[in-house]
């Protein structure tokens, strides 16, 4: 088996910079950024994973484990990361699942 948060890193593809400047925030979110926030508000209020606490943990890790991370995507990894921490999801369920996603992507 591999490292618990190996799933996360492997999805930064080689070669990719830090990001040097905030990206456009007057920007439209994509879809996939709605629909993860609603998710976390779901995941809050449900009691599984509070807001506050998820910010101080993209605060904290976005710095750190996933600073290579594009701004933009660092709340679904430091998600993902906090329910591996707290075995809601293990490593290699997370990657059935994200490759389950990726096809499901190009089929369509």
């Amino acid at each position: 088996m591999t490292a618990p948060y190996d799933v996360l890193l492997a999805t930064l593809p080689d070669g990719t910079e830090r990001e040097q400047s905030l990206p456009d925030l007057d920007r439209r979110p994509d879809p996939w950024e709605s629909s993860m926030q609603a998710t976390c508000e779901c995941l809050s209020w449900r009691g599984a994973l509070d807001n506050l606490e998820r910010r101080h943990a993209e605060d904290a890790l976005g710095e750190t484990v996933y600073r290579d991370f594009p701004v933009r995507t660092r709340s679904a990894v430091i998600t993902a990361h906090t329910l591996l921490e707290r075995g809601v999801i293990d490593p290699d369920e997370l990657a059935a699942r994200m490759a389950a996603v990726r096809e499901r992507l190009h089929r369509e």
